[in-house]
């Protein structure tokens, strides 16, 4: 999906409707506005989101760098720039860095107890995937 440069920033934190409107747009590849209205639309019983937050979101959602927009015609057309995998773990190593930043060892000592509660294959498993293999 996308190529990053070492000292790119990692991409930001969502917020709840972002999050909803991304995973619509992880499930289902390149699509339009409309299409993620319909479907957000659809999984609720609550009044439905109009058009114009959808467009809002999405456009906030390309300036930020996670979707790209592609215009066909008059309308437009979006694609994550990173797989639902890639943002996870650029996120999860940007808060666990922000953590470590603010708390120092307290944060470590909470990392090493969790992982003292895993199973040991677990364990095994993630210190491969730690150095990369």
């Amino acid at each position: 999906m996308a190529r990053r440069r070492k000292q790119d920033p990692p991409p930001p934190p969502l917020h709840e409707l972002e999050a909803e409107v991304m995973d619509a747009v992880w499930s289902r590849g390149e699509v339009s506005v409309r299409d993620v209205m319909e479907t957000l639309n659809a999984r609720t019983s609550a009044r439905d989101r109009a058009y114009t937050t959808f467009l809002t979101t999405m456009a906030r959602l390309d300036a930020k760098g996670l979707l790209q927009r592609r215009r066909e015609g008059k309308t437009d057309f979006y694609a994550p720039v990173f797989s639902r995998e890639e943002y996870r773990a650029l996120r999860a190593g940007a808060d666990v860095e922000a953590l470590v930043s603010e708390y120092g060892d307290v944060a470590l000592s909470h990392f090493a107890r969790q992982m003292a509660r895993l199973d040991p294959a677990h364990v095994r498993e993630l210190e491969r995937i730690a150095r990369g293999g």
